[in-house]
């Protein structure tokens, strides 16, 4: 709730936090119950306040253990979708918990971290050995790393790997944090899928690609198969990392279109069953679906 000293040191959306107390309050008067004016001075307060552009959402993890994100109370801001948190980010969240033994002590490439929910709740829960969060939007970066220090990973000194995505030459330095009790390697690291390299993608050497709310346009689907296409290339005598993609399907036509390249280009793919029961409060989408591919 808006007193919940998590949401008093991380306040919820002036929006969220009005219509929280005012169905609060509805509900409290329909029980003919003596007024609570500790309910109407909140109320109040929140009343007077000014509008912000950004806000803070907390999600628990079953362990009790909050994820807490920053991000913008507008779907579109800085001309990026990225800097909210998508159902499908909650969902892969949700089945890489319920399937950690995929993660633990091992390497974790996130295609399209956004502001970074999916991979803040599996460095939390599933202990990898390395987590690479990628993006490809300034601003996204930037609110990404704000949020994984916010969540209680510290910025570790020194240089770590980086993917570079300019003329070779030309190195961009990745930020690394770590978090002292899990200690995995963790890297911010910019990332266009049409320009990235296959020797790029090999010093990464991921064990695991994930990714969430990326097949929604057909110019990004042929980007994400190509690079899915370099990451088959360059594994070399390694095993083919494991794939896993959580698609909410907007638009059938933009899906079936995702099936129908991945099947030109001889990427397999199935659908993994759904899970039972949810571990995130959010609007249950029946059009969420993950897909494990074999690349």
């Amino acid at each position: 709730t808006v007193r919940h000293p998590l949401c008093a040191k991380y306040p919820p959306s002036t929006k969220y936090r009005r219509s929280f107390l005012t169905e609060l309050i509805k509900k409290h008067e329909a029980t003919a119950a003596e007024p609570l004016d500790e309910l109407y001075d909140a109320l109040a307060d929140i009343l007077n306040e000014e509008e912000s552009t950004r806000s803070y959402k907390s999600y628990l993890l079953p362990s009790g253990e909050p994820v807490t994100l920053s991000e913008s109370v507008a779907i579109v801001s800085g001309g990026t979708t990225g800097l909210i948190t998508w159902d499908a980010a909650l969902q892969l969240a949700q089945w890489a918990i319920e399937n950690n033994s995929a993660f633990r002590d091992r390497t974790v490439l996130e295609l399209g971290s956004g502001i970074g929910f999916t991979g803040i709740a599996i460095c939390k829960t599933c202990h990898p050995k390395a987590y690479v969060f990628s993006d490809c939007h300034p601003a996204v970066l930037q609110q990404l790393a704000e949020n994984i220090r916010l969540n209680g990973f510290v910025l570790e000194p020194g240089k770590t790997r980086h993917i570079q995505t300019e003329p070779q030459g030309q190195e961009e330095e990745a930020t690394n944090y770590q978090n002292p009790k899990l200690n995995p390697r963790l890297i911010v690291a910019e990332l266009d899928w049409g320009s990235v390299t296959e020797k790029q993608l090999l010093d990464l050497q991921p064990d695991v690609v994930i990714a969430a709310d990326v097949v929604y346009d057909p110019e990004i689907i042929l980007a994400l198969i190509g690079m899915l296409q370099k990451l088959a290339a360059c594994r070399v005598a390694r095993k083919a990392p494991e794939v896993y993609i959580a698609v909410t399907v907007r638009n059938p036509d933009t899906y079936h279109l995702f099936q129908a390249e991945l099947d030109k280009v001889g990427i397999g793919w199935q659908i993994i069953p759904a899970h039972s029961k949810s571990i995130f409060l959010y609007d249950v989408q029946p059009n969420v679906t993950i897909l494990q591919l074999f690349i």
